[in-house]
């Protein structure tokens, strides 16, 4: 796929677009009705970044989603509801314009090597985080595991299907990147495993907030009412 030198970017509070992700966005303020009509016009693309933590201007974190349309659908007052999905991490560079909407150079990080015995050893232990946050039966990560499970697998343990959906996933960076839009809850920490290009670091991540979640976990259940 061809990525532009420059496109539009959206900015949103917590918002993080990961490479294969699908995300649903419904388009109102004027500048982005103008930078997704242009974008429909030439390359179908724009980025998604996330509102720099602390900023008191609109400034986007360095690391962003870049996203093609995938399907738009324009209502009758102007608006749009449409579907991006995530291609690449890209480091915003150069500010061509502000107006009618951001418009920004960009660079395509190199994700690096992802096959190695470091690699190997730090997904197996994000792995396991995986299947014991799975089996703690937390609500949300279980129901949207359950969707790499479709048919087949064990039916009666959801749990147990959806870790062995989880191994079957070659692509050690794909897998990050899904385990994070699974499991990891804050958007900060969302943001930071989408700025580390090197798999190995993202799964670094991935052990230190999962591990930090469980046991923020463990202690909510340890509570006494």
């Amino acid at each position: 796929m061809l990525v532009p030198d420059s496109v539009g970017v959206m900015i949103l509070s917590s918002g993080v677009l990961f490479p294969q992700a699908m995300l649903p966005l419904y388009i109102f303020e004027p500048r982005y009705r103008t930078m997704l009509a242009e974008s429909l016009d030439s390359h179908r693309m724009f980025c998604v970044a996330m509102l720099k933590p602390g900023s008191s201007r609109e400034t986007p974190c360095p690391v962003a989603g870049l996203g093609v349309i995938r399907a738009a659908v324009k209502n009758a007052d102007g608006t749009s509801n449409l579907i991006l999905q995530g291609v690449a991490r890209v480091k915003l560079a150069s500010v061509v314009r502000y107006k009618p909407f951001r418009l920004q150079k960009i660079n395509v990080l190199d994700v690096g090597d992802s096959d190695t015995v470091l690699v190997d050893a730090l997904r197996a232990r994000v792995l396991e985080l995986a299947e014991t946050r799975i089996r703690n039966n937390s609500v949300v990560a279980t129901d949207l595991l359950r969707q790499l499970v479709r048919s087949g697998g064990h039916p009666d343990d959801p749990s147990r299907a959806a870790v062995d959906a989880l191994r079957l996933i070659s692509s050690p960076g794909h897998l990050a990147d899904l385990l994070t839009l699974l499991l990891i809850r804050s958007a900060n920490h969302r943001q930071m495993i989408l700025q580390a290009a090197n798999v190995a670091e993202r799964f670094r991540y991935l052990v230190v907030f999962l591990t930090g979640d469980l046991a923020e976990e463990h202690a909510d259940d340890s509570t006494p009412f």
